[in-house]
């Protein structure tokens, strides 16, 4: 059975921090990483959650050793709290752009990204992860002019660079996982189904959001059914359902988001259909509870393992076996 971690964007409220925007959350973490991290890693360890996602920074591998002042030193204050890294999300393919804003296909931005990308590999094996999560590009905008789609070329590339992506990782024993947006080129039901047709299963593997499946207008235990021989790692998330699909994706479509996020049992995903698919049909080392920037991160994180362990502790005993 999976042991359960938390990614880091669980932080990012301003409340938590007695802040007043995000951008003083990001200020500050950069430019005192020692006190930041001290108290995310001293909340985590009274959770009762024992694994960590890195994301981006200030949330990120290079912020973490910036703390403690070496990968060595990062990895004894994680150990002498009963915390691991989980798995790290390499945010920059997803934050800058790709297939749809030039950014997949242009050797030097593709080239930057390999190099970043392996780095963080390498930086995660050294913790004892085997996992790295990445997000395609977002879609552009339904009322854009003239429209862009998300066709067999523009997948392809995509799935092209995740190849190559997943082969450097795999070098360090890190697996790639493709993690399912909302409004990126991997959140529709097709579009899920369509990258992971294209991408190599021995370099790249999955990570389904339930979350972010159903704001997408998908089912997400019979999505992640289709695809269990792919998971390496699930995103645990609720929301309170489907968003409407011409809503604007521009700079606040994050935000957006989070009007339909909702805590984890409190919204329309059906986790007792997730939980039994995780259990019985994958081999995951993790599964991480996304609780997205809230400002009390060590009560909403209690409840959510709380409610994630309920739920497994209900399955049915043939409901948990091995992986298919």
């Amino acid at each position: 059975m999976f042991s359960f971690g938390v990614d880091l964007i669980t932080f990012f409220h301003p409340g938590f921090w007695g802040m007043a925007n995000e951008e003083e959350v990001v200020a500050y973490g950069n430019a005192q990483p020692r006190p930041f991290w001290d108290r995310m890693l001293d909340t985590l360890e009274q959770s009762g959650v024992t694994g960590i996602e890195l994301t981006f920074a200030p949330f990120g591998a290079d912020g973490l050793i910036a703390a403690y002042g070496s990968h060595e030193a990062a990895g004894a204050e994680l150990a002498r709290r009963g915390l691991a890294i989980a798995s790290g999300f390499f945010a920059d393919i997803a934050i800058e752009g790709g297939a749809i804003e030039g950014g997949i296909g242009d050797p030097e931005t593709e080239a930057r990204w390999l190099r970043k990308g392996d780095e963080l590999a390498r930086a995660l094996a050294g913790w004892g992860s085997d996992v790295m999560v990445i997000g395609l590009p977002m879609r552009t905008s339904w009322d854009a002019v003239p429209p862009v789609f998300v066709d067999l070329g523009a997948a392809q590339q995509a799935a092209d660079f995740s190849n190559r992506l997943g082969a450097l990782t795999l070098r360090h024993g890190v697996r790639l996982a493709l993690h399912t947006e909302a409004h990126s080129m991997f959140c529709q039901p097709r579009d899920i189904d369509l990258l992971l047709l294209l991408t190599d299963p021995v370099y790249v593997g999955f990570c389904p959001d339930s979350a972010h499946i159903l704001l997408s207008g998908g089912d997400p235990a019979a999505i992640a059914a289709r695809h269990a021989e792919r998971i390496v790692i699930a995103h645990w998330k609720d929301a309170t359902g489907p968003m409407a699909i011409n809503i604007p994706i521009d700079h606040g479509i994050h935000h957006a988001h989070r009007a339909y996020f909702c805590a984890i049992g409190d919204g329309k995903v059906d986790f007792g259909a997730w939980a039994g698919l995780m259990a019985a049909r994958t081999s995951q080392r993790w599964a991480i509870l996304e609780i997205d920037a809230v400002p009390d991160p060590l009560t909403e994180t209690r409840k959510s393992l709380e409610f994630a362990q309920g739920v497994l502790a209900r399955l049915e005993p043939s409901r948990i076996g091995c992986p298919a």
